[in-house]
């Protein structure tokens, strides 16, 4: 069975995720922005062997702890869709805009396209593009678990931001409403900042895409 935790890190609160089979407690950690002890001092308390790092998308508070930790562990980073790549170019500059930590860019070990899946001992979780908020944003969905690791794309009351460089308004109520809607209403996301939510309350709901 596979079972997710969520640890909020970095100054913005981002939603970090750890993510493992709980038999072999095999782990991946969704969206390394910072905090680094913290996240691995949770995976020794759960005794997790972290094996993979899974990104939604290359913003620092995502992504800004991803070498760091990919170095020290030697662990493949999975995602996001190679658009992101600029993104992954400016962490450096991103961490010193915000008054984050140093955080050195990368290059993922592979790359995601729509439609993919990734796996962690023999779960497979579903890959979805779906731009918007960064051109190379991706969602990791669970059926299995009936979970979608949504990052900035959907909030409980909100959606992402979409005034950043190559950022689309229509383009990610697009990846919502196409991509997201279909995953089922009793899907459970967990997003990038804040509570978790179902897509059938926000499609009820939320003021940004409400009965779309």
């Amino acid at each position: 069975m596979l079972k997710y935790q969520t640890i909020p890190v970095t100054p913005f609160q981002q939603n970090c995720s750890l993510v493992w089979d709980s038999e072999t407690k095999q782990a991946a950690v969704i969206d390394p922005g910072g905090d680094l002890e913290t996240l691995l001092g949770e995976a020794r308390r759960l005794g997790l062997k972290l094996e993979q790092i899974w990104l939604t998308h290359a913003h620092i508070d995502h992504a800004g702890g991803t070498a760091e930790l990919a170095e020290q562990l030697q662990l493949p980073v999975i995602g996001p869709h190679a658009a992101d790549q600029f993104w992954i170019d400016a962490l450096a500059q991103q961490g010193a805009m915000f008054g984050f930590p140093e955080a050195r860019p990368f290059r993922p070990t592979r790359w995601l396209q729509d439609g993919e899946t990734v796996e962690l001992a023999g779960h497979v979780l579903h890959v979805r593009h779906c731009p918007g908020h960064t051109p190379g944003h991706v969602v990791f969905h669970s059926p299995e678990m009936k979970r979608a690791f949504v990052g900035d794309v959907l909030f409980a009351g909100s959606i992402g931001r979409t005034d950043f460089p190559q950022g689309d308004h229509d383009t990610l109520i697009a990846s919502i409403t196409q991509r997201l809607w279909p995953m089922g209403d009793d899907t459970v996301f967990i997003p990038g900042h804040g509570p978790e939510s179902t897509f059938g309350r926000e499609r009820r709901s939320n003021p940004y895409v409400a009965n779309t």
